[in-house]
């Protein structure tokens, strides 16, 4: 299959129509270049904030309202675009309420067959807690697609391996890690995360950031990073672990053929074993040596 990531940027929209028509756009020319499965990123959803207008755009609780009340459009939107085009497609994240009193940041996944599921994000960044007040998700899923196995670690949760490797344990073999990163020291951040995902549960990771500035959106004002989709760097796979990648800041679709058949020959032989030997991390710490000053 073709996997496709987006370096997506975030436009002020003068109303529904061109939102539809963005997104439309977006998901047609990456089918058109073949892609089956199509990675959008975290926060995306905010340039909805813009149809309520400069003010509400500008207010950290209004926007986060305003997007969650075009949810059932945005919905329907996804779900039309993947059954016309016949792929999967990872929605961009967005505010939606669930059990918790304060809104999570979710992701959406549609198939060609209609809503397969979502995926909350699991551990909130400092802005996230100390200044949105954005709630965690109570847990991970893996979801069971005609295209494979698939796990979602949305942005931050990219940089914590136990929550890869719980999916992967759970028979994820492509993990999809949508971005939003204010600055460089931020993408990197997630980059890195993604690309040791990648290297320590032998598999692919599409990576999938905002790009770009959004001056009007105080949540998502800047935006630093570069699409890319990632592979252990080992047997069948590039030795830099890049499959493909966009550049900096620019928007646009990084793509890359994946083969699971290569996911599992790599796990079977390849020169290393990190999948495999993954236990074998148990921490041993020996009694600390203290050094005694010279008689």
């Amino acid at each position: 299959m073709k996997l496709a990531a987006a370096a997506y940027p975030l436009d002020y929209l003068p109303d529904w129509n061109a939102y539809a028509a963005k997104l439309s756009d977006w998901v047609a020319r990456a089918a058109s270049d073949g892609a089956d499965l199509l990675v959008f990123p975290e926060y995306g959803a905010m340039e909805l904030a813009s149809l309520g207008g400069a003010g509400v755009a500008a207010d950290l609780e209004a926007a986060l309202h305003e997007v969650m009340a075009h949810m059932p459009r945005v919905m329907a939107l996804h779900q039309d675009l993947a059954a016309r085009h016949g792929v999967h497609i990872l929605g961009a994240s967005g505010p939606a309420m669930a059990d918790a009193p304060r809104p999570v940041n979710r992701a959406i996944l549609y198939g060609p067959s209609g809503l397969i599921g979502y995926q909350d994000k699991q551990i909130m960044t400092r802005f996230e807690r100390e200044e949105w007040d954005i709630a965690p998700g109570d847990g991970l899923q893996v979801f069971d697609t005609p295209l494979g196995r698939l796990g979602v670690i949305i942005c931050y949760d990219a940089e914590f391996p136990l929550l890869a490797r719980a999916l992967v344990e759970g028979g994820a073999e492509i993990l999809l890690a949508p971005s939003a990163t204010e600055a460089l020291a931020g993408y990197s951040r997630v980059k890195v995360g993604a690309m040791a995902r990648a290297l320590e549960n032998q598999c692919v990771v599409a990576h999938a950031p905002t790009v770009g500035p959004a001056p009007w959106c105080p949540a998502v004002d800047m935006n630093t990073g570069a699409a890319a989709i990632y592979a252990p760097p080992d047997l069948g796979f590039p030795e830099t672990g890049i499959l493909a990648q966009t550049a900096l800041n620019t928007p646009g679709w990084a793509m890359a053929e994946v083969s699971l058949d290569a996911i599992s020959r790599v796990r079977r032989d390849g020169a290393v074993f990190n999948h495999a030997h993954w236990s074998e991390q148990e921490i041993r710490l020996k009694t600390p040596v203290t050094q005694r000053p010279a008689p």
